[in-house]
C-alpha cells in the first residue's frame, strides 16, 4: 500500500471511530447537558477530520498533475479473451506420477493396509494429485470406503477424527462434535472395520501426528490404503510402506507452459511476443506448480497489453534466487501488489481462520460486508461474490465445493503458502491487526481460544493499562473453539464499543448474554445454544447495526423474538433452526404501515405459523426463505394460509419447505397439498422439500412454475409408489435431486417431461429400480449420479449411457457411488412407542447395521438390548447408529426416516 493509500485509510478509519464515538456518547448521556457536550465535541473532531481530508486532497492533487503516462503500445491481446474460464480445477501433467499411484493404490487386493507417501515442497501439487486419484472412478469403485482429512502444522486429533467420520457417511449427527477424544477413534475403527478404505492424510507436519491417528486404521486383511501428503522427508520414511513413497518433482517446462496456458489462456493462441515473454516468466517460476498458477492468474487480469507483460516479466525476473520457496512467495507478493484495496483486504482476511480450513461462502461474504472492506454499491452481495470470483480467477484462491448443479461456490480455502503470506502480509498493511485474545484477559494476550481485529492505525493511542481505550480499538471477536464447549461471556466485553463482528460458534449459551446489548455498532452476530427454547430479549431493538443474525445448536433449537426485533432495519440474514415471529407493530396511527425488513435477503427456519399475510409482507424482499413445521405446527398447517400468502414474495427465488413430523401422524392426518402453481412466487428458481409427503401429482402443479431451475425432493418430499410427470412441464428445470424416498418403485416419463435436465442425482431411493430409459433422447443430460441405490437402478443407468453411445451422441456421465442391497424392514405402528423385534433380530447374522433416526426412545433401547445380546452370545455384535440430525440447507444435508429400520446385509 503506498503513502498516499495509507493516508486516506487512516483519514477514512479517523472519520468513522469519531463518528461512531461521539454518538455512543450521545446514546448514553443521562441529560441534555451531556449530550451538548457530545455534539460539541464531534464539532471539534470533524474540523480536524476536514484538515486530514484537505490535506489528502492536495497530494492527490499533485499525483494527478503529474500524470499517468498510458501506454500506447500498438501490440494488444485480444480483450476477448479476458473472461475465459481457465481449468485450474483439472491436473496438468504429472501423468507418469498419477499412473503410478494409481497403480499403489489399486495393486493387490489384499494385505494389511499399506501407506503411501507423496512428498514435496509446499506448492508442488501434492494435494493436487492426492485429489485427483481420490475422486478417480476406479478409485471410486475400488474401496468401500474414502476417506480425507487435512492436518496442517497445528493440527487437534479430535478434528481428524471428526472430519473422517463425516467422510464415511457413517455419522450424520452433528453432535458427533460433542463425543471425546477416545469415543471418536473408537467409532471411526468400527466404521472402517471390514472394509476396504482409502484414507487421505492430506499436510502431515510431523511424526507425531501419524502416531496420533494410527491406531484408528484396523490392520485387516483387505487391500486397504493410506496415502499421506508430506513436505518432510523423514515423515514419510517413519510412516511410510517399503518403497511407496513418491516423490513430486519439478515440472520439465514442457509441463509448465502447459499449466501455464490451461491456467490463464486456454483455447487461446498468443501472438509470438506474449509467447516469448510469458516463457521466459514461466521459466522463471523454475517448476513449481503454484508460483506458475499465480502468475497466469495475474497476467490473465492485466490490461493484456505488451508493455504491461514485460513490466511482468520484468518484475519476476529482479527477484534472484535459486530457492523455489522464496521465488514462490515472491510471485505471490507480486500477485498481491496488483489488487485493488478492497481485494487485498478480502484476501488478508483468510488470515482470521484455522489454517487449511474450509470456509463456507455465505458467511466469508457475510463477513467481508460487516467489516466494510466493500464498495458502497446497492448490491453488496453481488460485489461480495465478484471480489471472491476474482481472487478465484487469479489463483489465490481455491473452489472446495460448488452446487449440485455448479452455478455456485459453496466453501473455499487458500493453499498454506498463501495462508502464510497473508498472516505476514497482515503485519505490514493497514487494513486490520490481527491478534489472539484469550477470555477474561483486558490485555488481551496470545492464546488459542479467540481471534480478534483491531483498528492498527488507533492501537499508538491507546493508554497503556486503559482497557477501556483498548476495548474501543477491538473491531471483531472469533471463536476459535473448534468443538462446541460452554462459555461465559466476560463482562469487559461491554468496553468494545465499536464491536462489528462476535462470531460465537460453537460456544453453546443457556441464555442470551445480556452484554451483547451493549453493542450498539455490532453487525454480524454468530450465538450457539444448547437445544431447546431461547429467548431473544425485547432489547435486541438497541443492535440498530445488525445485518447477520445466526443462531445454531447441536440440537434443535426454537428461537422465541420479541416484537422488537422489526426494528433492525438494517438486516440481511436471518438464520435459526426454528423461530416465530411476531406481526410487525404499526408506525402510523391508522395502523395500515408497518415496520418491515426492508432490506432482507435470507431467512432460515421461520414458522409456519408466523406466515401470516403481515409477516410476509414485512419480509417481502426476500430473496432465500426456509420454512419450517414440527408437529405442533404442522395440526395447523392446513389454516395457516401459507400457499395464499408466499405468492407476495415477489423477489423470492430460493424456498426450502421442511416437515418435522413422524411419517404416520402425517398420513392419518389430511395429506398437504398444493392448490396451484399460483401458490408460489413466479419468480422461484430454486425449491427444496423436505418430509412433506405430498403426492407425485402435486409435482405436475409444480412443473408449472416458470423460471423453476432446481428441484430437491428431500426425505419422503412425495409419498406413493409411482410417479407419471405429465407432458409440458419443468421447462427449465435443470437439476433434478431425489434423496432418502423408500416408497417410489415406478418413474414413466419422457425426454419432453424434462426439456432441459442436465443433472439427475438420486440417493437413497431404495425401491426405484429403474428410471425411463426415454432419458437416453435427452441431449441436454450432462450427468446422472447415484449413490445407495439398489444395483438395478445402475444398470438402469449404463443403459441409457449405452443407448447415447448407440445413437452416436455424447453418452451421459453416470457416477455410481456406494450401491445398496439393504433389508428393509418396515415397522408397524405399534414399535413406534415400543421395542423392535427382540428374538428375531439378535438371532440374525447377517445384518451389520441397525440405524436409527428420529425414533422414540423404547426403540433406542431394544436396539441397545440386541446389540448387548450379540456380545454375550460371544457373536459380533450389529452396529448401532442413532442420529437426529438438525435441518440443514446444504446441498448434502440428509433427512431422518421416522418408521423405517435399516438393516444391511453382508455383501461378502
Amino acid at each position: 500500500m503506498t503513502d498516499l493509500e495509507a493516508q486516506i485509510k487512516e483519514v477514512a478509519e479517523a472519520v468513522e471511530h469519531t463518528i461512531q464515538m461521539t454518538l455512543t456518547e450521545a446514546l448514553v448521556a443521562n441529560d441534555e447537558m451531556q449530550k451538548e457536550k457530545a455534539h460539541g465535541r464531534l464539532g471539534d473532531c470533524l474540523k480536524q477530520v476536514a484538515e486530514d481530508i484537505d490535506r489528502v486532497r492536495k497530494e492527490t492533487k499533485k499525483i494527478q498533475d503529474k500524470g499517468k503516462k498510458a501506454s500506447n503500445e500498438s501490440l494488444v491481446l485480444d480483450s476477448s479473451t479476458k473472461d475465459i474460464p481457465n481449468l485450474k480445477n483439472n491436473m496438468v501433467g504429472r501423468d507418469d506420477e498419477r499412473k503410478r499411484l494409481l497403480e499403489n493404490l489399486t495393486r493387490g487386493f489384499s494385505g494389511e493396509p499399506k501407506v503411501i507417501p507423496i512428498v514435496g515442497m509446499g506448492g508442488i501439487g501434492k494435494t493436487t494429485l492426492a485429489k485427483e486419484v481420490f475422486n478417480d472412478a476406479s478409485i471410486r469403485s475400488h474401496f468401500d470406503v474414502r476417506a480425507w482429512a487435512t492436518i496442517s502444522s497445528q493440527y487437534n486429533v479430535k478434528d481428524i477424527y471428526v472430519s473422517l467420520l463425516l467422510f464415511t457417511k457413517e455419522t450424520k449427527d452433528e453432535r458427533v462434535h460433542m463425543k471425546d477424544e477416545a469415543m471418536l477413534a473408537d467409532m471411526l475403527q468400527k466404521s472402517l472395520k471390514g472394509k476396504r478404505y482409502l484414507i487421505v492424510m492430506d499436510d502431515m507436519w510431523n511424526s507425531k501426528a501419524w502416531d496420533d491417528v494410527r491406531q484408528c486404521f484396523p490392520s485387516e486383511d483387505k487391500g486397504s490404503r493410506i496415502l499421506l501428503t508430506t513436505r518432510n522427508t523423514e515423515v514419510a520414511c517413519y510412516a511410510g510402506t517399503g518403497n511407496l513413497s513418491l516423490q513430486m518433482d519439478f515440472m520439465n517446462p514442457d509441463e509448465s507452459w502447459k499449466l501455464f496456458k490451461c491456467t490463464g489462456f486456454a483455447d487461446v493462441s498468443l501472438p509470438h511476443e506474449f509467447e516469448t515473454i510469458g516463457k521466459h516468466i514461466v521459466d522463471k517460476c523454475q517448476g513449481l506448480p503454484l508460483s506458475i498458477i499465480v502468475v497466469a492468474g495475474l497476467l490473465s487480469k492485466s490490461k493484456r497489453t505488451l508493455e504491461d507483460w514485460k513490466i511482468v516479466a520484468r518484475d519476476v525476473m529482479s527477484f534472484v534466487t535459486d530457492d523455489p520457496d522464496k521465488q514462490c512467495l515472491h510471485v505471490l507478493g507480486l500477485s498481491y501488489n496488483h489488487l485493488t484495496n478492497d481485494l487485498k483486504a478480502c484476501l488478508l482476511y483468510f488470515g482470521i481462520f484455522p489454517e487449511d480450513s474450509e470456509i463456507p461462502v455465505k458467511k466469508l461474504v457475510s463477513l467481508w460486508m460487516a467489516e466494510g472492506f466493500l464498495k458502497l454499491e446497492n448490491d453488496l452481495q453481488g460485489e461480495a461474490e465478484k471480489c471472491l470470483q476474482d481472487l478465484i480467477d487469479r489463483c489465490l484462491v481455491l473452489v472446495c465445493k460448488k452446487s449440485l448443479d455448479e452455478t455456485k461456490i459453496r466453501s473455499c480455502k487458500v493453499h498454506d503458502l498463501v495462508y502464510g503470506f497473508c498472516l505476514r502480509e497482515v503485519q505490514n498493511e493497514i487494513f486490520f491487526s490481527l491478534r489472539q485474545l484469550a477470555p477474561g484477559n483486558p490485555d488481551y494476550i496470545y492464546s488459542d481460544h479467540y481471534r480478534i481485529l483491531f483498528v492498527p492505525q488507533l492501537i499508538t493511542q491507546q493508554t497503556d493499562g486503559d482497557d477501556e481505550n483498548s476495548g474501543n480499538l477491538v473491531r471483531s471477536i472469533f471463536s476459535l473453539y473448534s468443538t462446541y464447549s460452554t462459555f461465559i461471556l466476560e463482562p469487559d466485553i461491554i468496553h468494545c464499543n465499536f464491536l462489528k463482528i462476535l462470531d460465537l460458534s460453537p460456544i453453546t449459551l443457556d441464555i442470551f448474554p445480556p452484554p451483547i446489548l451493549c453493542l450498539s455498532f455490532l453487525r454480524y452476530l454468530v450465538l450457539s445454544t444448547r437445544g431447546g427454547r431461547f429467548d431473544i430479549p425485547p432489547e435486541i431493538c438497541r443492535l440498530w447495526s445488525l445485518r447477520t443474525f445466526i443462531v445454531e445448536g447441536y440440537r434443535p433449537t426454537y428461537v422465541h423474538f420479541p416484537e422488537q426485533i422489526w426494528e433492525l432495519w438494517q438486516l440481511r440474514h436471518l438464520g435459526v433452526y426454528q423461530f416465530d415471529l411476531l406481526n410487525p407493530p404499526s408506525i402510523s396511527v391508522d395502523e395500515e404501515r408497518c415496520l418491515e425488513f426492508s432490506n432482507i435477503h435470507t431467512v432460515s427456519g421461520l414458522c409456519v405459523s408466523s406466515c401470516t399475510e403481515e409477516v410476509i409482507s414485512g419480509i417481502r424482499n426476500v430473496k432465500k426463505l426456509g420454512i419450517y413445521a414440527d408437529e405442533y405446527e404442522f395440526k395447523t398447517f392446513h389454516g395457516s394460509k401459507l400457499f395464499d400468502n408466499l405468492a407476495n414474495l415477489h423477489q423470492l427465488e430460493t424456498l426450502s419447505l421442511k416437515i418435522s413430523v413422524p411419517l404416520q401422524t402425517k398420513i392419518n392426518k389430511v395429506p398437504l397439498t398444493i392448490p396451484s402453481a399460483k401458490a408460489f412466487p413466479a419468480t422461484l428458481k430454486k425449491l427444496k422439500l423436505d418430509n412433506t409427503c405430498l403426492r407425485w401429482e402435486d409435482m405436475d402443479i409444480i412443473g408449472e412454475l416458470p423460471d423453476l431451475e432446481v428441484l430437491k425432493l428431500m426425505l419422503n418430499a412425495c409419498c406413493g409408489q409411482e410417479w407419471h410427470p405429465i407432458a409440458g412441464g419443468f421447462t427449465r428445470l435443470k437439476l433434478l435431486l431425489i434423496k432418502h424416498n423408500y416408497h417410489l418403485k415406478y418413474w414413466k416419463a419422457t425426454n419432453d417431461n424434462f426439456p432441459v435436465l442436465e443433472r439427475l442425482v438420486i440417493t437413497y431411493c431404495t425401491e426405484l429400480e429403474e428410471m425411463p430409459i426415454e432419458f437416453a433422447d435427452m441431449d441436454s443430460l450432462q450427468l446422472i449420479e447415484l449413490s445407495y441405490c439398489t444395483a438395478q437402478l445402475e444398470a438402469s443407468a449404463a443403459r441409457i449411457q449405452q443407448e447415447q453411445e448407440d445413437l452416436g451422441n455424447k453418452p451421459v456421465d453416470v457416477r455410481i457411488s456406494d450401491t445398496y442391497n439393504p433389508l428393509l424392514l418396515q415397522l408397524p405402528a405399534t414399535f413406534q412407542h415400543s421395542c423392535l423385534p427382540y428374538q428375531p433380530l439378535k438371532d440374525i447374522d447377517s445384518p451389520q447395521l441397525i440405524e436409527l433416526n428420529d425414533c422414540f426412545p423404547g426403540l433406542k433401547a431394544s436396539a441397545a438390548r440386541i446389540q448387548q445380546e450379540q456380545e454375550d452370545l460371544g457373536n459380533k455384535p450389529v452396529d448401532v447408529r442413532i442420529y437426529n440430525s438438525p435441518d440443514s440447507d446444504d446441498d448434502d444435508d440428509d433427512g431422518n426416516d421416522y418408521i423405517s429400520l435399516m438393516l444391511a446385509a453382508c455383501e461378502e
